[in-house]
């Protein structure tokens, strides 16, 4: 286990692991958008690392480091205020308690250079993955090695308070090696901020939860969630922009589950599963992202071990993917990945070889081309934008 230094210390140490896209952008810099990636530290990485991508060539620039920090291995953007940044400690001892931590931060627009404001216990081991609510009043993150969620307060000058509400999840599922126990992997709110939806990889289930957004409290659902196939293990979580459909991508079944989703009552019905892999392939492979295009077209989704990304088709009116093939990444391990907000690039963060390749995006087909130009960074695994 890692011992992290006391509050403010342990922030500037915790948060390199992500690097910064924020699917809430709506408005572009019509020549390019700042990128931050969060990586895992170590002997290559010290923390967050930045960017630029440029709109019209999706040439990267020279990633420099904006602040050190450790293992900040998924990063947030506020969806009112693109100064501030939020990103977890993936860790199993924050503060000298069992538990990891979730760090804000502040950017600097002239130096784009990130500052730590304070840090705060995420209410579990091992924070993997984390969002802020559409009011910009809470963090929503879950905790992988703990097993749960939590709601952190976003209060003045964008700090961070103690958590309002921790939610332990409850059993297991049927892999001995990897479903012994919870883990939960990520937690999404619906398009209305009504319902979270956390994907637990241990128990094979998306569970649903009543979200408030004014008192940063999580209530358990009825139903209290949706079943996934047995042993596919749900990892990252993602709806179509209309809200009507949702996808879950399983690491260990390496497959697509699509529901279909009663944004009324909050409840997901399973329409179809598909695999993220080529027929006839029989080596070890392990999905970890999936996101949907801006137009809500098409559905990508990553392949370590293939170390591919699996495109997919759409139907407007069913939500169903057909599957389009699969586009190596050039490397090793692609971890998070992300389509920026004008949907013309896709960014694939290679966590085992230290690279982010970028790809050129077919509008008509939702086929990748990429681009020949690579950037290099120390273990990338999340990015998000900022304006």
């Amino acid at each position: 286990m890692t011992r992290l230094l006391p509050a403010c210390c342990w922030m500037s140490l915790c948060l390199l692991g992500c690097a910064l896209v924020n699917p809430s952008v709506q408005a572009a810099d019509p020549a390019s958008l700042r990128l931050y990636i969060g990586t895992y530290t170590g002997p290559k990485s010290k923390g967050v690392y930045t960017s630029t991508l440029d709109l019209a060539t999706g040439k990267l620039s020279t990633a420099e480091l904006a602040v050190e920090l450790k293992n900040p291995s998924f990063l947030a953007v506020h969806p009112q205020d693109p100064t501030l940044l939020y990103a977890v400690s993936e860790v199993d001892d924050a503060q000298g308690k069992p538990s990891g931590g979730v760090a804000a931060l502040k950017r600097d627009p002239a130096t784009n250079r990130l500052t730590v404001l304070n840090a705060e216990l995420s209410g579990g081991a091992g924070p993997c993955h984390l969002n802020v609510d559409a009011t910009g009043r809470h963090v929503l993150v879950a905790n992988y090695g703990g097993g749960s969620v939590a709601a952190l307060p976003i209060v003045a000058g964008g700090k961070l308070g103690p958590a309002t509400s921790v939610i332990a999840h409850q059993g297991n599922s049927v892999n001995p090696q990897r479903q012994k126990e919870p883990h939960a992997h990520s937690i999404n709110l619906d398009p209305a901020n009504r319902f979270a939806f956390a994907a637990d990889l241990g128990l094979d289930q998306v569970l649903v939860y009543a979200f408030d957004p004014q008192a940063g409290t999580l209530a358990r659902h009825e139903p209290p969630f949706a079943k996934v196939t047995p042993g596919a293990g749900p990892r990252h979580f993602a709806f179509r922009p209309d809200g009507k459909f949702a996808y879950v991508i399983n690491e260990l079944g390496n497959t697509i589950t699509v529901f279909e989703y009663a944004a009324d009552k909050g409840v997901l019905k399973v329409v179809q599963d598909i695999s993220t892999l080529p027929a006839g392939h029989t080596e070890p492979s392990y999905t970890a992202e999936v996101v949907v295009h801006p137009s809500g077209k098409f559905v990508y989704g990553s392949n370590r071990g293939h170390d591919s990304i699996a495109m997919f088709t759409v139907d407007p009116a069913t939500g169903l993917l057909t599957a389009q093939g699969q586009e190596p990444t050039r490397g090793k391990a692609p971890r998070n990945f992300v389509v920026d907000p004008t949907g013309r690039w896709l960014l694939a963060e290679n966590q085992g070889s230290d690279t982010i390749y970028v790809f050129a995006i077919d509008q008509a087909t939702g086929r990748l081309k990429e681009t020949g130009s690579p950037l290099s960074v120390p273990t990338p695994v999340c990015v998000r934008f900022v304006k």
